[in-house]
């Protein structure tokens, strides 16, 4: 079975362990630098960025969290987690982690009283997605070896590169695991390739 980490210094922590569990793989809270080698790949969770990467920067993640991405090993991030993802972010000078060529803009669907879901046709995953938006960044622009996996009113929302995944709503949020099973479907690829 894989061990699917979630990086557990802020946000929807709990919700992500159980949609892992549900979709068959174990789940393990990341709070510990050293439990990084432990698993197979790991969720950035939704929450506040900026909050996120000034726990990254205390508890000294950050250097750790790049060469776990340069590993080959899939990372989801999930809105926050995107923005901390993503190789630039509208506003800033500096991206966080930077492993996933797309631009982000953060909050770009408003603040949280215009949190919203919206039924999304994601490739490869479902054409009927419940997707939860609360703050929630959107992907502005993607490099060439990014896939667009879903769009929402022309909006990017969802994209695969490589190894690494990113969106913006909060899939743990609903009963529907599908997304998060596709990760895990990931991962598995991602060992079954690696030299045991």
């Amino acid at each position: 079975m894989v061990k699917i980490g979630v990086l557990g210094l802020q946000g929807a922590v709990r919700e992500h362990v159980r949609s892992i569990e549900e979709s068959g793989a174990e789940a393990v809270v990341i709070k510990k630098v050293e439990q990084l080698d432990e698993i197979d790949g790991l969720i950035l969770p939704g929450g506040e960025s900026t909050t996120m990467r000034k726990l990254i920067d205390k508890y000294n993640f950050m250097d750790k969290l790049r060469e776990f991405a340069n590993s080959g090993k899939p990372m989801f991030g999930t809105c926050a987690g995107l923005i901390l993802l993503a190789k630039r972010v509208i506003g800033y000078d500096e991206p966080h982690i930077g492993i996933m060529d797309v631009t982000v803009e953060r909050n770009s669907f408003g603040r949280q009283r215009e949190s919203f879901e919206a039924e999304l046709d994601i490739t490869g995953v479902a054409l009927d997605f419940p997707a939860v938006f609360i703050r929630a960044p959107h992907i502005v622009a993607a490099g060439e070896n990014v896939e667009v996996i879903s769009k929402h009113n022309g909006r990017i929302v969802a994209a695969r590169e490589g190894n690494v995944l990113g969106c913006s709503f909060h899939p743990e949020l609903t009963d529907d695991h599908r997304l998060t099973a596709y990760f895990v479907s990931m991962v598995k690829e991602a060992k079954g390739t690696q030299s045991v």
